[in-house]
């Protein structure tokens, strides 16, 4: 089998240590470009949101490059992610494309089909390899989030102009030829040692930033059009709140053994939402208020069109924003984004919040709450 995935950031380099220790080929799709939003935007839906056009749009360029396997997961829940294996299917089949989809749903909720869906994958190395690929990329998933965070920290107070980025390239390339636990974790050492060698020690960053909001723009840097690496140029440190590493400890394997509850998130959430609203919505509402709580000089809630957990935390920022006297911007992505509109607002709200912070420095009275939620 010749495997594809669509891209959510990084994330492939842990796919990639899978699906080498079971014995496939697996096709990488080209970075997610204009060309593939067009093809996903063109054979997609009109109001299916950004996440899956962008993958409809990996899976054709991928299919161009020898792929004829999927391989893509399920979801539960009013979030639409359970659909878009079936939709993606359907569509590629309407365009005449001879591609197997092997769907990955949640162990609890129908363990007997995910075994069925597993065993294509393991037939050919057996389930040592199985568990041996598994350990790899769970080890190059955690390494990538620690590279990326320390690269948030790093990026405001690079000693030259994008250096950050240029490494944190060169040692995700480092990080995809190691092939042991021992090499995986010296290249994620070293490399977080090279970036925080490119720190100018000197100099102040006054501004400390959270995202929040649904996990494929937060971790997809071409959906979210590099908005970690935009705030670190404007000289803000980023502190994302969605981490892959957590929510697959908390959703997959503490939650298939019974031993997950999101009641700490409904408990931060009190006063402004009070159960699960399927995706990220809870989230995006609890950590903002945490964020909030820990006296983050502003918020950045970024979301796709349509995207109905996120709308609904949408509307309740406002509050939280209000109530907190912590302004909170929120973006909606799709197709029709534009980049130069992009970074207007994201000057505008570093603007804002430098202000901000000097009012309050200062002890002059902040005056309305500041939440930005326009398109």
């Amino acid at each position: 089998m010749k495997i594809t995935v669509p891209h959510m950031g990084n994330v492939y380099i842990a796919v990639e240590a899978l699906l080498n220790e079971l014995g496939h080929d697996f096709i990488i799709p080209p970075q997610s470009s204009k060309r593939t939003l067009t093809l996903g935007t063109k054979y997609s839906p009109e109001t299916v949101c950004l996440p899956l056009k962008l993958g409809i749009g990996n899976f054709l360029e991928a299919v161009e490059l020898g792929a004829d396997t999927i391989l893509m997961v399920g979801g539960r829940g009013p979030c639409r992610l359970g659909y878009y294996a079936a939709l993606q299917e359907e569509i590629l089949s309407d365009l005449g494309k001879q591609v197997d989809f092997i769907v990955l749903d949640h162990p609890k909720e129908d363990f007997a089909k995910l075994k069925s869906q597993v065993l294509p994958l393991i037939k050919k190395r057996g389930i040592r390899a199985l568990l041996r690929g598994l350990v790899l990329a769970w080890e190059k998933l955690v390494a990538v989030e620690k590279l990326e965070r320390t690269s948030h920290y790093v990026r405001p107070r690079e000693s030259e102009p994008r250096i950050t980025s240029r490494l944190l390239e060169k040692i995700l390339q480092d990080l995809r030829d190691a092939n042991t636990i021992t090499g995986i974790r010296r290249v994620c050492r070293q490399g977080c040692e090279a970036l925080l060698d490119a720190a100018d020690k000197t100099k102040n960053v006054r501004l400390k930033i959270g995202i929040v909001g649904e996990i494929y723009t937060i971790l997809d840097h071409f959906s979210n059009l590099d908005l970690e690496e935009r705030l670190g140029h404007l000289g803000s440190e980023v502190y994302r709140t969605v981490s892959l590493v957590r929510w697959l400890k908390n959703h997959v394997i503490l939650s298939s053994l019974g031993l997950y509850s999101n009641k700490p998130l409904i408990n931060q959430a009190r006063g402004y939402l009070h159960a699960s609203v399927g995706g990220h919505g809870l989230d995006s509402v609890a950590q903002t208020v945490k964020l909030a709580e820990q006296k983050f000089d502003g918020i950045v809630h970024i979301l796709p069109f349509t995207c109905m957990p996120e709308i609904i935390a949408q509307s309740i920022l406002p509050r939280v924003a209000a109530d907190y006297q912590t302004p909170v911007l929120s973006l909606v992505v799709d197709e029709h984004t534009g980049e130069a509109g992009f970074q207007t607002r994201l000057e505008a709200f570093v603007d804002l919040l430098a202000r901000h912070a000097k009012r309050a420095e200062g002890g002059q009275e902040l005056g309305k709450p500041l939440s930005l939620s326009r398109r």
